[in-house]
């Protein structure tokens, strides 16, 4: 009786002896940032559709606390939507991408728990691309949320601009607007990152961004 001698299963693709993950692979994080109005759900749905026309396995997350425009979808101020699943926190994420993804999507990444950095990463690292929008700034001008620290460690980061409400120069942080009275006042630095009540929302310049009780820079200089 001829023994059969055993071979070895080979890879279609070649793969990286470090990473054991498959060469040219897209594992990748993408950030996209800017302030409101400035088209940041716009261009994630373009960038989704890309890869559903390119026959890719796309899957979309929302955070569920963030329901100003519907449930269960990303929508943009201009009506257009893409199916998503909506989540309480990053790491149901990590349960709901199914087997074969080569996109994740996530938007509002502000509202998410700080551990959606992680959470990222991890899923960059089994050779998943992830892209990654929300505003980078609170209506303070500071980091919002995870996203500082997403941007920081992405691959790529695609900084989006609006136009100043006030002035029509470029927009990079945005003003949140309290209604008392029936007239606009800008929130204090003290009022709560996230607001429950009448509040409006707008692009500004550095100029015209106005945070009452910020407290201001200062540098100490050297005798």
């Amino acid at each position: 009786m001829i023994k059969k001698k055993k071979t070895r299963k080979t890879n279609k693709y070649p793969v990286c002896s470090k990473c054991k993950q498959i060469l040219g692979s897209e594992g990748s994080v993408e950030v996209i940032c800017g302030p409101m109005f400035s088209g940041k759900s716009s261009l994630l749905i373009s960038r989704a559709r890309e890869a559903f026309y390119a026959k890719q396995k796309v899957v979309a997350f929302t955070q569920k606390k963030d329901d100003r425009r519907g449930d269960d979808s990303i929508n943009t101020f201009n009506k257009d939507q893409f199916i998503a699943v909506s989540v309480s926190n990053s790491k149901q994420i990590l349960k709901n991408i199914p087997e074969g993804t080569s996109l994740v999507i996530i938007d509002e990444g502000n509202f998410f728990d700080m551990d959606l950095a992680d959470v990222v990463n991890k899923i960059a690292e089994k050779g998943i691309r992830v892209i990654v929008a929300g505003l980078d700034r609170n209506f303070r001008g500071e980091g919002f949320g995870p996203m500082p620290r997403i941007k920081l460690e992405a691959d790529k980061v695609t900084q989006l601009l609006a136009r100043c409400a006030v002035c029509g120069n470029e927009a990079s942080r945005t003003q949140r607007l309290k209604i008392v009275k029936g007239k606009k006042i800008p929130a204090k630095y003290s009022d709560p990152i996230v607001l429950v009540g009448e509040e409006e929302y707008e692009p500004r310049c550095r100029f015209h961004h106005e945070v009452p009780g910020k407290p201001k820079i200062k540098i100490k200089q050297k005798k």
